[in-house]
């Protein structure tokens, strides 16, 4: 299986407004279709009237006063583009992917030479769409997204091979679609993609991290995430064969839910992303029937099952679900991830369980970009046996390398529970004696040569020792050449109310860590 393909030519055909035409309103009714009480879509007539996307719905009234307000049904709309779909697909293009209800795109370049060039295959896309009854726009370009950006600037505009950039440059850079980024450039000068792409990749990577470097590549007019080589050993689809064929489309659904999940649940485990997923349909009768959804790692698993539901509905609409003389029903589901890039992620809290606020993200990108891109870190656990090898200091917008990941992996010598408070970069010399002043030794056999009397360490002076516990060896690498290494750790107290984390190395006691 390979990666994503988005630097062949791209084919993208929009429907404007399309939520609002699948709510069925009237021509020249003010209209907004709001979603969690802020606007999707809204028709010619309300946007004269100053309504725009994304715009909270107690504005949106307050602009239009005769505003009528449809709460968005994802199902409906994907019900209705499935027309659009089918007869795209059947009359001009064999394969093609839905971004969303109302976008769809496809490889231009063997339905161009088949059309006999892409300004015919513009025109056909778009007279297929209008015979349907619906307005639509086409674009074509590099990649999908700058596709997208020209169906929208007009009908029939091509962007020529190679010229992402050029087509790029003149736009906000808040087009790029990474609002905290975008922030931070208008802070530094940059109004347009065409400043961003100006500069050199070395600084962008320096100073703006993961974020950054896809955007920068984007403004180049390339893709955001670098073509995946995976092989199809890492084939991540999930399926499901029904044991008797369901004809019951919410049960489908409802399988489509858990598998949405499971789909998920693999490629967080592979540390990947998609940027499409593949919903396939084994009838009883022994048909095979598919539809491509975009996905870019942002669709929920009830996201992706609520598509899948809607192609059903679609296709039983059409009677494509129809078995004829053959039996009917649904006999195996399966969802295949396509497109697998490395997953750049998002970025976690500083304690790494939750996602930051927006705030601190912004926060931290403005750090970054003055002081350098590693000048603020997030703490990622990481495998090892001492404390310090626990954890790894990475880059706020990095992802941490693969070393981190075996933090549940076996280390024997682990120290356990409770953990120390402060785990010094540089451990500390320290001096562990008996009543006698010896200093103390460690056995092979892990005897103590005395029972610890006395402690001190580096900048603090000498301490009783009032309780100890260990010591407890630690044997790293023993298959290196040069015996690997053997230490061994205590816990002690002194009477002065500290506790110390002790390490043993060559004879020689250091103070590791402070449980405060």
């Amino acid at each position: 299986m390979t990666g994503a393909t988005d630097s062949v030519r791209v084919a993208v055909v929009w429907v404007p407004d399309f939520p609002v035409l699948a709510c069925g309103a009237e021509d020249g009714a003010p209209v907004a279709v709001v979603h969690r009480g802020a606007v999707v879509a809204c028709s010619a007539s309300a946007r004269a009237a100053g309504v725009r996307r994304h715009m909270r719905l107690r504005t949106a009234q307050a602009r239009c006063p005769g505003l009528r307000v449809v709460e968005r049904d994802l199902a409906a709309e994907v019900r209705l583009f499935e027309q659009v779909v089918h007869r795209v697909e059947t009359d001009v293009v064999p394969r093609l992917e839905v971004i969303r209800p109302g976008l769809l795109a496809a490889p231009a370049r063997g339905a161009a030479r088949y059309w006999g060039g892409e300004r015919q295959l513009s025109v056909r896309l778009v007279d297929t769409v209008a015979e349907l009854g619906l307005p639509a726009r086409a674009g074509i370009a590099d990649n999908t997204f700058v596709a997208a950006l020209a169906a929208r600037r007009g009908d029939g505009v091509i962007v020529p091979a190679g010229g992402n950039a050029a087509f790029l440059s003149p736009y906000p850079v808040g087009v790029l679609g990474v609002p905290r980024l975008s922030e931070l450039l208008k802070q530094l000068g940059m109004r347009t993609v065409g400043d961003f792409a100006r500069l050199p990749a070395g600084r962008v990577a320096e100073r703006l991290g993961a974020e950054g470097i896809g955007a920068h590549r984007v403004a180049r007019g390339g893709s955001a995430r670098p073509v995946s080589v995976r092989t199809a050993v890492q084939d991540h689809t999930v399926r499901r064969l029904f044991e008797v064929a369901e004809g019951r489309l919410d049960a489908v659904v409802f399988v489509a839910v858990a598998l949405a999940d499971e789909l998920h649940e693999r490629l967080a485990a592979a540390g990947v992303v998609c940027g499409r997923v593949e919903a396939a349909v084994e009838t009883a009768d022994g048909r095979i029937l598919t539809r491509t959804f975009r996905h870019e790692g942002r669709l929920s698993s009830l996201a992706v099952a609520e598509r899948v539901r809607g192609v059903l509905a679609a296709w039983s609409e059409t009677g494509l679900l129809d078995a004829g003389d053959g039996e009917p029903g649904i006999r195996r589901l399966a969802l295949r991830p396509d497109g697998i890039a490395p997953d750049t992620g998002s970025q976690g809290a500083f304690d790494g369980e939750r996602d930051t606020p927006v705030e601190v993200e912004r926060a931290a990108a403005r750090v970054q970009a003055v002081l350098g891109h590693r000048a603020v870190a997030r703490i990622v656990e990481a495998g090892g046996r001492g404390p310090g090898d626990r954890i790894r200091l990475v880059p706020v917008g990095d992802v941490p390398d693969d070393g981190a990941g075996a933090a549940g992996g076996p280390w024997p010598g682990l120290l356990p529970a409770p953990h120390p408070a402060a785990v010094y970069p540089v451990r500390r010399p320290a001096r562990l004696t008996g009543t006698d002043g010896v200093p103390v030794g460690v056995a092979g056999r892990l005897e103590l040569s005395a029972e610890p009397a006395f402690l001190s360490v580096d900048g603090r002076s000498r301490a009783g020792v009032s309780g100890w516990a260990g010591p407890w060896p630690v044997l790293e690498r023993w298959w290196a050449p040069d015996g690997g290494r053997r230490v061994a750790r205590m816990q002690v107290t002194t009477d002065d109310g500290h506790a110390w984390l002790l390490l043993v190395d060559r004879s020689r006691w250091w103070a590791e860590a402070h449980y405060g």
